[in-house]
């Protein structure tokens, strides 16, 4: 098994209070993910995040192809950083790591997400190709939907 790593890091001109509450409302997840997805939460009556949750999805990373994902938020230390990890779903392994720490000018968001396609070689080539390249649009998407959400003050 092939491991491939992302990491991203944001600077948002908020406190770190406000971020972490934006973050901690799994209902804003369907604002943060590309339209193109077909992003739909399935599990009902979403509380904020707390550790052991489970959170299911509908997504579509292939157009046409909707896939379930299942992830449980697996670690949380209130207002420092949160885990989520994938339980079922297109990924052979997922590990995301939200970490949110005080900064000049706001907030600074890191992402450091690891995960495994599977399928051995096949999986690095379409990582190569294709994967890696739609991970790394999503989160661009997302730095810029949390730019409209927290604009320069």
């Amino acid at each position: 098994m092939s491991v491939h790593t992302l990491h991203r890091e944001q600077t948002i001109p908020a406190s770190r209070e406000n971020i972490w509450k934006y973050f901690c409302d799994p209902g804003n997840l369907n604002e943060m993910t590309p339209l193109d997805m077909n992003f739909e939460i399935i599990t009902p009556n979403l509380a904020r995040m707390y550790q052991g949750q489970l959170i299911e999805y509908r997504v579509e990373f292939i157009r046409g192809v909707r896939s379930i994902w299942l992830t449980e938020i697996a670690h949380v230390r209130e207002g420092e950083y949160f885990v989520d990890e994938q339980r079922l779903g297109p990924y052979q392994f997922w590990y995301h790591e939200h970490i949110f720490q005080e900064s000049p000018g706001g907030t600074k968001m890191i992402d450091n997400v690891t995960y495994a396609i599977g399928f051995g070689p096949l999986g690095d080539f379409l990582d190569a190709v294709w994967i890696g390249a739609r991970l790394k649009g999503i989160f661009d998407f997302r730095a810029q939907k949390i730019k409209q959400v927290f604009p320069e003050r």
